[in-house]
């Protein structure tokens, strides 16, 4: 029973429970996408059905995580197999289980507002961006928000953070921006502001149906 519910995985070399941070990056992926493309469906068409749906998954997954064990939350299972010919990249599990107890409480007030009473207001808006935040830099950067907010209230200091944040080493030549590429960052945004000033009627432009397909007849 204490197996099951261990948090964190017992590996040989590791004084610590550690969790494998590439699968835990591909399930924010499909977490972020399924919120995300749910979120978009209220935007365009105010059907809220697809969100609810997509609230209680993301509030069954994450309370199994903690209040069960990683091993058996669903999201973290398909991140495993998508993940499994990769070389793992060991993390601290601490510090992950409490990232997600703030996830649990972003979930639970999202869960009870939009399905319990079946409402929405600005509160629910702003906490299902917050988890889009944290999901969408876990997958797309490989950072914790949460686990950088661990520091904050434990006084001793995570261990095998994502990318080594926790003790971070001077960095390498391929690691530095030179003032070069800030400036090609910084033109680039000139160009952006520049092509929506100047050519904003002509993208406006609804675009032609070329083979005719959805011509009305």
């Amino acid at each position: 029973m204490g197996k099951i519910m261990q948090f964190g995985e017992t590996v040989k070399g590791f004084s610590i429970p550690v969790l494998n941070e590439r699968e835990i990056r591909a399930a924010a992926g499909m977490l972020f996408l399924m919120l995300f493309t749910t979120v978009m469906i209220v935007v365009f068409t105010q059907n809220f059905t697809p969100l609810k749906f997509a609230v209680t998954i993301f509030y069954i997954d994450i309370l199994t995580r903690v209040l069960v064990s990683p091993r058996f939350a669903p999201s973290l299972i398909l991140g495993r197999l998508i993940v499994r010919n990769q070389t793992p990249e060991f993390v601290g599990a601490q510090q992950k289980k409490f990232a997600w107890i703030i996830g649990i409480v972003l979930a639970s007030i999202f869960f009870v507002h939009m399905v319990i009473f079946n409402a929405y207001s600005p509160i629910t808006g702003v906490v299902c961006w917050v988890c889009l935040l944290f999901l969408f830099f876990e997958a797309a950067f490989g950072i914790c928000l949460g686990c950088l907010m661990y520091p904050w209230f434990h006084k001793e200091k995570p261990q095998l953070c994502p990318g080594e944040v926790c003790a971070p080493a001077e960095k390498k030549a391929i690691q530095r921006t030179s003032p070069g590429q800030v400036m090609v960052v910084l033109a680039f945004a000139a160009l952006i502001v520049a092509l929506v000033m100047l050519l904003s009627d002509v993208y406006s432009l609804p675009p032609r149906d070329i083979f005719g397909i959805n011509t009305p007849k």
